[in-house]
């Protein structure tokens, strides 16, 4: 929506933050374990009788890097750490004591890339080319933002020569995904719905908080009488 043409109508927009969290961080690690082990190919295969044991990627000890360290990104970093992960982080604007190195250095270090932006002017295209081919060979890539962050060609090209192993992505340039899209063809890429943040409890806080911006505005209008 147009929050300043709204205000300009004189009509106040209230945004409510934080209410997904951990809804959001649960699901981009769900992504990455079921990238990392092939679990819905597997799934796919059983199910068409085809029985193909694949190996997959022991996440212990492993490096995992966040990009973005808003509320989403640093729950992420709190369930990586109790995985046994080497945990790596790099946000728009520094933030001490959170793992913090420079993007260049999480790009080549990371086995596993999470991404946390908010997409504006300045995000759009954040992952093109040149970032995707100075990630580690064999990276898993997860994106439970939003899916103009990367740069759609150079994922597609990084899930076809391998740099990228696997991609775990809950959100796309046009949605819903369109069946005749080539990321939906990709056996490399496991999908989800934009669900990440669809949690009874996400759902609850979110109702819960605007209930009470509402209460608020209420009581301010009969006070004001």
């Amino acid at each position: 929506m147009n929050v300043g043409g709204l205000a300009q109508r004189g009509i106040r927009v209230h945004t409510i933050k934080g209410y997904g969290d951990t809804a959001v961080a649960e699901h981009a690690i769900a992504l990455m374990l079921a990238c990392c082990r092939d679990i819905a190919r597997m799934d796919r295969e059983v199910r068409s009788r085809t029985w193909s044991t694949r190996e997959g990627v022991q996440l212990f000890g492993k490096t995992l890097g966040v990009i973005g360290l808003g509320g989403i990104g640093r729950e992420v970093l709190r369930i990586g750490r109790r995985l046994g992960m080497r945990m790596i982080a790099w946000n728009r604007t520094p933030r001490p004591g959170e793992a913090s190195v420079a993007l260049d250095e999480l790009l080549v270090s990371s086995n596993v890339i999470s991404l946390h932006l908010a997409l504006n002017d300045d995000t759009r295209g954040f992952l093109g080319p040149a970032q995707v081919a100075r990630m580690k060979p064999g990276v898993i890539l997860i994106n439970t933002a939003r899916g103009a962050l990367i740069d759609e060609d150079a994922l597609i090209d990084g899930l076809r020569s391998g740099r990228i192993r696997h991609a775990g992505l809950d959100v796309f340039h046009a949605e819903p995904l369109r069946p005749d899209h080539p990321i939906a063809a990709m056996d490399n890429v496991t999908l989800t719905a934009h669900a990440g943040f669809r949690t009874l409890e996400a759902s609850m806080t979110l109702l819960r908080r605007a209930i009470d911006i509402v209460s608020d505005i209420v009581l301010a209008v009969r006070g004001s009488r």
